[in-house]
């Protein structure tokens, strides 16, 4: 238990923590269970322990177990953007084909966000609950935690997404995790895309987002290969959805992707699970049941593929199953656009069937 001493035969792997809230350290001989001795807190206002790892000729791993956080190796939190970045293109630039939207079906807006931070908080499942969930990693506003309101959202925080403090929306989803080490894994980019979509749904009909709206996509407790719509593991270089975190080549990219319903039901801003306000398109439109259709969210999220065989290695936060990566992955969205700006990339590019590349407004305007 914590501030107790423990001797261990040279070389152990000890953990001292709370649950999946750990400091992993290698100790030979005499210790301390305490946050001196492991250089850290790993579980703030929580009771912690120690335990020695040890193996057993025979013996697995059990299964349901998430992978244990060495929480001495989250990165610090990213340096945000706190202004409005939105600019007005050039004549020179506008005779540039990067710079002029092309004609798209499925009308989109794209932008990039950096990491901002990782924590063990999830406004959405947990409010008001800070270090409840399993750790995840934000893109967006820098000040989202487990205290953010609809309201503080839309007006504190910088935002680490093209467009600065004109987007403080937050997005998370489950940290990627090198079970050797238990360290997350940062990202080394990502893509957000707000499209018209597939599913029917008629350009020129697409609302705003309404103000406080919150939604989560795939599943936290997920245990079966990927294969809802929208959930997507895949080398970038290709090959398709492999249903669980593939092992890349060397050099390549793993991408991880969710996509959002885009159908509101009108009405409620959440739902109990999180979903239930929300739906996918049918394939002629929204259902009746959720009747308003709104910009169609994508999540991409890619990271660098440095040696071989990740994927026996890699998992997500929120896995909690023996077996391969990936089977839990969601994310969640909650709103914090400038209304004007929304609209503004909602009327011209989403209603108006084009494609502005990354970050342009397709009215010679573009977000940085």
């Amino acid at each position: 238990m914590e501030n107790e001493a423990f001797t261990v035969p040279a070389g152990s792997q000890v953990r001292y923590g709370y649950m999946n809230r750990v400091i992993v350290k290698t100790v030979s001989g005499a210790g301390t269970c305490s946050n001196g001795f492991f250089g850290g807190d790993p579980a703030g206002g929580a009771g912690k322990y120690c335990e020695v790892q040890k193996t057993v000729p025979g013996v697995t791993q059990v299964a349901g177990v998430m992978p244990v956080i060495n929480t001495a190796l989250i990165p610090s939190p990213a340096v945000a953007y706190t202004t409005q970045r939105v600019r007005q293109l050039t004549a020179t630039e506008l005779t540039y084909p990067v710079y002029q939207p092309a004609p798209s079906a499925t009308g989109s807006f794209r932008l990039l966000c950096n990491t901002s931070h990782m924590s063990f908080d999830d406004p959405i499942v947990f409010p008001g609950q800070p270090g409840a969930a399993h750790l995840h990693i934000f893109f967006g506003n820098a000040g989202a935690n487990a205290a953010s309101t609809t309201e503080s959202l839309a007006s504190t925080g910088g935002s680490t997404c093209q467009g600065g403090t004109l987007n403080r929306t937050a997005y998370w989803t489950p940290a990627l995790i090198d079970t050797r080490t238990g360290q997350p894994v940062t990202p080394i980019g990502t893509n957000f895309y707000y499209k018209l979509g597939y599913f029917g749904v008629k350009a020129g009909t697409v609302q705003p987002f309404p103000k406080g709206l919150r939604m989560i996509a795939g599943n936290s407790k997920g245990t079966t290969p990927l294969t809802a719509f929208g959930l997507v593991a895949q080398c970038f270089s290709g090959g398709g959805n492999q249903h669980q975190i593939p092992s890349c080549a060397v050099g390549d990219s793993m991408e991880l992707t969710v996509n959002f319903p885009q159908c509101w039901d009108g009405v409620n801003l959440d739902s109990p699970d999180h979903k239930s306000h929300m739906a996918y398109g049918t394939g002629s439109g929204c259902p009746s049941t959720h009747p308003v259709p709104l910009p169609e969210i994508t999540m991409n999220v890619l990271y660098a593929v440095t040696e071989a065989n990740t994927g026996t290695f890699w998992k997500l936060s929120s896995d909690n199953y023996a077996g391969p990566g990936g089977y839990s992955l969601h994310a969640d969205w909650f709103g914090g656009w400038d209304a004007a700006t929304n609209k503004e990339w909602l009327d011209n590019c989403v209603n108006g069937n084009l494609d502005g590349h990354d970050s342009l407004l397709c009215n010679g305007r573009m977000i940085y």
